[in-house]
């Protein structure tokens, strides 16, 4: 899945790219105002993770500004001000979720994942089709009981396509959900993943339709 961070603070940023990058997720970073506000325009996320105080323009203002053009990407704020009614106006302004400086990492990874399943329709973390099992948490797969070893960007393909359940996803939609901004975001070798994924994971998992894309189907 592909993030957007919009925070200000160098060390912080390091710390949460690294944790979400481990998770297998493409990660662009903004970090002030003007740049979290274009990248939101103008680029496909999953989910924004933006600090309310950044400089330049705060969060609050670009969360705003994001709803009246409606953008429905997930949005978590995170934010320093632990007071209720900053809580309340975040909320208001239509983030999805809230957290307050210092927190931990691992809980952030966990309200990332609620939200992105919240967006895909999804409450069971666990996703099964015939013999294969995915854990959307940790992204361990697993075929007739046999755990199946990914590289990143495979593992990327697969959990796009499973939170896309019973939907067409073209090739340069993944292209730009498995990349960063600055990645070289080659659709062609979308085919070689999807290729080595049928290898491990068996030909029927994924479908595909010739010149529009491929899809994990909705059970029958």
């Amino acid at each position: 899945m592909r993030i957007l961070l919009a925070e200000d603070e160098l060390a912080l940023c390091d710390q949460i790219k690294q944790a979400l990058t481990a998770e297998g997720h493409a990660v662009d970073v903004a970090g002030d105002g003007l740049d979290a506000a274009h990248f939101g325009e103008t680029e496909p996320y999953d989910i924004i993770i933006l600090d309310i105080g950044l400089p330049t323009r705060d969060g609050l203002s670009i969360l705003k500004d994001w709803r009246r053009q409606g953008l429905d990407v997930p949005v978590l704020i995170l934010t320093a001000r632990d007071g209720w009614s900053e809580k309340v106006d975040g909320l208001d302004a239509g983030a999805d979720d809230y957290m307050t400086k210092p927190f931990h990492m691992a809980e952030l990874l966990a309200r990332i994942r609620v939200l992105l399943r919240r967006r895909s329709g999804r409450v069971n973390p666990v996703f099964t089709r015939g013999d294969v099992t995915i854990d959307l948490r940790t992204g361990r797969t697993v075929r007739a009981g046999m755990i199946v070893e990914l590289t990143q960007q495979e593992a990327a393909v697969l959990s796009y396509l499973a939170h896309n359940t019973g939907r067409m996803v073209s090739r340069s939609e993944l292209s730009e959900h498995i990349y960063e901004y600055d990645g070289d975001r080659d659709s062609n070798t979308i085919a070689v993943f999807i290729a080595r994924l049928r290898k491990k994971l068996g030909p029927d998992l994924i479908a595909t339709t010739r010149g529009r894309g491929y899809m994990i189907a909705e059970d029958p």
